[in-house]
């Protein structure tokens, strides 16, 4: 399983020497959380551009730009710019499935992969229908927003279901958890069919970045 840190609990006066700790401790990817305050309750948006600048001055390591907006068009056009690996919107800010297709190409005419997130109460049955066209669904396993909760336990149950679906549709779509992931959950996770775990203060709160992005790695 790959590893997406979440730069979301990191202060900005720490940012520039975070970024390099991380990249030595072999992190697959920087976690971009963008919320824009409606959406969600937080807003990031600044702060996360500003972080996505820093990252491509001083960084190769692939961006994952995590949109939690309401505007999604708009934000897809603004972290572009910065070349992320994976672009994700969520399914819950698109008013019917005309509009996430809609936001599926302009994602890949950006020369993005495309990631679809779901919430912890969206069923995995609302987006079957998208995963022949995305390269990645993320399953949020908290509620989006705030960093730090804890892991919902049904999310199990839930990456396991999506995990059969790809497989019978001969798939290789990208499984992604984000929320409450840490050393006690990344196994089950993983077994569960989880291709790559965000974690944002497990990390980052730890003594040694190495060790954890390691153990939660295996």
């Amino acid at each position: 399983m790959e590893v997406s840190t979440s730069l979301l609990s990191v202060k900005k006066e720490d940012i520039i020497q975070t970024i390099y700790n991380l990249e030595v401790a072999h992190t697959d990817y920087f976690h971009i959380d963008v919320m824009d305050g409606r959406f969600v309750e937080n807003d990031t948006s600044e702060t996360m551009r500003i972080y996505c600048e820093y990252l491509n001055q001083v960084t190769n390591v692939p961006i994952d730009v995590h949109l939690m907006v309401t505007n999604v068009k708009e934000y897809i056009d603004s972290y572009s710019i910065f070349n992320p690996n994976i672009i994700t919107f969520h399914y819950e800010a698109c008013k019917d499935d005309t509009e996430v297709d809609k936001y599926i190409e302009q994602i890949k005419g950006r020369e993005c992969k495309v990631g679809l997130a779901i919430k912890p109460n969206t069923e995995i049955d609302k987006i079957l229908k998208f995963l022949p066209k995305i390269n990645l669904l993320l399953i949020m396993s908290v509620e989006p927003g705030k960093g730090g909760q804890k892991f919902i336990e049904s999310a199990i149950q839930k990456i396991k279901y999506a995990k059969a679906k790809i497989d019978e549709l001969g798939l290789e779509t990208e499984i992604e958890v984000d929320g409450g992931i840490n050393l006690e959950n990344s196994k089950e996770v993983k077994e569960a069919g989880a291709t790559i775990a965000v974690s944002g203060t497990a990390i980052i709160n730890s003594k040694d970045y190495s060790y954890t992005i390691k153990k939660l790695k295996e």
